[in-house]
């Protein structure tokens, strides 16, 4: 299972490396959710992508960005001086005298206190980092597909709900933010053949058992543990990772853009590390054959996701 990844976020590159503009105003629709549900999961590298805005529709995202961020940061700097009010109240008590109680509250304000400077400073940061594009399920990621005849990127979410399922899908199928091959004719029927897309990504990350990862049996009385894993192409060239996609509707509710990465069998560098399932990226003469699928041969889709990227992938433990 693809369980995070790190995927291309700059919408200029998209539209330079692939021909493929962003549907900004979906972006412009994102971000005016968020505004109004801050459950919503943006990694910051998208938000960083709008820092030079040049057309309208950039410069109402980059005021949509700025305000959610002022806001956040109001309600981080309110928090932030309950818990230093917490943090001198329980030092003025252990000057009197030490108790559990106390210290317990020092040490829950000081990790607070912590936990808010973070915060606020990775709020108000410009310079981009690896993490700010790292996406998780439920996180929203650029994902490429055709409209009207042309690439175009559209921002969805990491996993999947099926149009026509009920809301409550997220929660009885936690998984569908990864379509496993093998069941495309079954789970992902009506999807596969119908509704394709590609995410960029430059590294994926996985879960894996530590003593297979260290290539060696578990040790008597040692309990499993799972190490991170970070894979990504020995090349450094980006990957275009298959995927499904649906697009959600209900009374009332606004619609929900999803999608999932297909996996499949691991080459075998990453399955002497460990995992047993990898990402399918495809190679870039196969793009648009992808993006347009004929759902009466689905046999040529199946050669597409046969016919892998050439790639080697190494891994290290990610950070």
């Amino acid at each position: 299972m693809c369980y995070s990844a790190r995927i291309l976020a700059d919408y200029r590159r998209y539209l330079r490396d692939y021909d493929a503009p962003m549907s900004l105003k979906e972006f412009v629709d994102l971000f005016w959710r968020r505004a109004a549900d801050p459950k919503l999961k943006i990694p910051k590298a998208l938000e960083l992508a709008f820092d030079d805005p040049q057309t309208p529709a950039e410069v109402e995202i980059k005021a949509l960005i700025d305000r959610f961020n002022a806001e956040q940061a109001s309600k981080v700097e309110a928090e932030l001086f309950r818990q230093r009010k917490r943090l001198a109240d329980a030092q003025r008590s252990l000057r009197e005298k030490s108790t559990k109680a106390a210290l317990e509250s020092e040490r829950i304000a000081n990790g607070k206190v912590e936990w808010a400077l973070g915060k606020l400073a990775d709020l108000r940061r410009h310079e981009p980092i690896d993490e700010d594009s790292r996406i998780f399920p439920l996180h929203y990621a650029p994902v490429m597909v055709i409209e009207n005849g042309r690439r175009t990127i559209k921002p969805m979410r990491y996993g999947c709900r099926l149009a026509g399922k009920p809301a409550s899908h997220d929660i009885k199928f936690p998984g569908t933010y990864n379509a496993r091959r093998d069941s495309l004719d079954g789970f992902w029927k009506g999807t596969f053949g119908v509704s394709h897309g590609l995410v960029v990504m430059d590294a994926f990350f996985e879960n894996v058992n530590r003593h297979r990862a260290e290539g060696r049996a578990l040790g008597e009385d040692e309990k499993v543990s799972n190490v991170i894993l970070e894979f990504k192409p020995a090349s450094g060239q980006p990957m275009l990772v298959a995927c499904l996609w649906s697009r959600w509707s209900a009374p009332g509710e606004p619609d929900l853009l999803s999608f999932a990465a297909i996996t499949d069998e691991p080459p075998p560098e990453i399955a002497s590390a460990g995992h047993d399932r990898c990402v399918s990226p495809i190679r870039p003469e196969h793009i648009d054959a992808w993006l347009q699928p004929d759902p009466k041969d689905l046999a040529a889709q199946r050669r597409i996701l046969e016919d892998r990227a050439d790639l080697f992938y190494e891994h290290r433990l990610a950070a």
